[in-house]
């Protein structure tokens, strides 16, 4: 497999996912912090925020440099009726500038490049109803340590819980990126929503040995396993599952919801003719079979959106085996739909008309095959929107795009969750 970034890079121009994603694609050791330069200061861009105020501590020299090395403490004061959604700081990277954040009001953040440095703030009462378990980690197979983030409504008890899994090409972004959709997702509490990371597929996690889209697929299943074995910890129900995910992670989702007949302990293609994802985290006792009957009885529905499905069109995004056409096709979930009459996963298809990325021929062809296969499922066209319209980033375009189409269409898929999962 190579591992050059060119490939990427090329395959994203001519066909990606995440031309619009945030995400630390300048590769940087775990963590989000980049490697310290030959410099001996780094200049510092103090973003000015809104409805809310931001202060730097030591504080931003009159030149706007910092030392190289410095550990700056930036602290985010919301305005009244005002929340924090996250502090932030950005580098300049492969399509423009690339956020890492943190879902608190203070963050400590070493200057080791030039960066922005920023806060962004909500609505409180767009918060008011959810409560967060920030960060849990569940598993740790490289040297990035992979968590996810869990909204629960106050007072939840026993609710079906819909995990999200993030896009980015397969090689950006985290949980937090997901951080909107799961706001409206919990609205009205009638769900526990829990935003996953996993491994970016090559070395862009800092692992020596290449990740491939098969270990992406079990760390997916790792974190589903996870969040099921603790749900009545965060008050939901581990025998009513829905997943959803955008981009890469609407792929990854489809696998997720499709594909647990997959999962085994007989290793993805090291013997010819079997691929079977073991999950990057089993509980204590449990085998990989036994998850995989506890996930295909649990997890009921899904919303892949705007994703890839065939083994075709992923491909380009995969150079490990490309000279075995069954390894490819074993991580694609246009090749492995069930019949419905034994297990029946309803899905809920969205896609923008102006996505330039992902075809209405490509979503078209996953419908028709889970129609055939028995599913029940729905292909929804958003007029205007284009590609990652559920994404949520601190800059206000982002902001605008999510606001514009993310929250009414959100509000569909919770429907269709209602609709599934009770």
């Amino acid at each position: 497999m190579q591992t050059a970034m060119q490939p990427i890079s090329r395959l994203f121009l001519a066909a990606g996912l995440s031309l619009t994603l945030a995400g630390p694609l300048d590769a940087q050791p775990a963590g989000g912090q980049a490697a310290a330069g030959p410099q001996d200061s780094y200049t510092v861009t103090l973003v000015p925020p809104t409805n809310g105020s931001v202060t730097l501590d030591p504080a931003l020299p009159a030149d706007g440099r910092y030392p190289a090395g410095t550990v700056v403490t930036v602290r985010a004061t919301p305005a009244p009726g005002y929340t924090v959604d996250s502090v932030w700081y950005s580098v300049p990277g492969r399509f423009g500038q690339m956020y890492h954040e943190a879902l608190a009001p203070e963050w400590q953040i070493t200057i080791d490049r030039d960066k922005r440095i920023g806060a962004s703030f909500i609505e409180a009462s767009a918060v008011e109803h959810v409560t967060m378990t920030h960060d849990v980690v569940y598993a740790q197979p490289g040297v990035k340590p992979l968590k996810y983030d869990v909204y629960t409504p106050k007072g939840a008890k026993n609710l079906p819980i819909i995990v999200i899994v993030h896009g980015g090409g397969w090689v950006a972004n985290d949980e937090n990126i997901m951080r909107g959709l799961a706001r409206e997702l919990t609205r009205g509490g009638r769900f526990v929503v829990a935003s996953i990371d996993y491994r970016w597929a090559g070395t862009e996690d800092g692992d020596q040995t290449p990740n491939t889209m098969a270990d992406l697929i079990e760390d997916v299943f790792g974190a589903i396993t996870h969040i099921v074995e603790h749900a009545a910890e965060y008050g939901g129900d581990p025998t009513r599952i829905g997943v959803t995910g955008d981009s890469a992670g609407g792929h990854l989702a489809a696998v997720a919801s499709l594909m647990t007949h997959r999962i085994g302990s007989g290793g993805f293609g090291t013997t010819p003719g079997v691929f079977e994802f073991e999950p990057s985290y089993l509980p204590k006792g449990m085998t990989a079979e036994q998850v995989r009957d506890q996930l295909s009885a649990a997890i009921k529905a899904a919303a892949p959106s705007y994703g890839v499905f065939s083994a075709a069109r992923l491909n380009p995004f995969s150079e490990a085996h490309a000279d075995d056409p069954a390894w490819k096709e074993a991580i694609a979930p246009l090749s492995h739909i069930p019949p419905a009459s034994e297990r029946s996963v309803p899905q809920f298809l969205v896609r923008g008309t102006n996505d330039g990325l992902i075809t209405d021929n490509d979503v078209e062809e996953f419908l028709h095959a889970l129609v055939k296969a028995g599913h029940r499922a729905e292909y929804i066209q958003v007029g205007g929107a284009g590609h990652a319209f559920f994404d949520w980033k601190p800059d206000e375009r982002t902001k605008a795009t999510f606001a514009q189409y993310g929250v009414y269409w959100a509000q569909a898929m919770r429907n269709f969750f209602e609709d599934v999962l009770y």
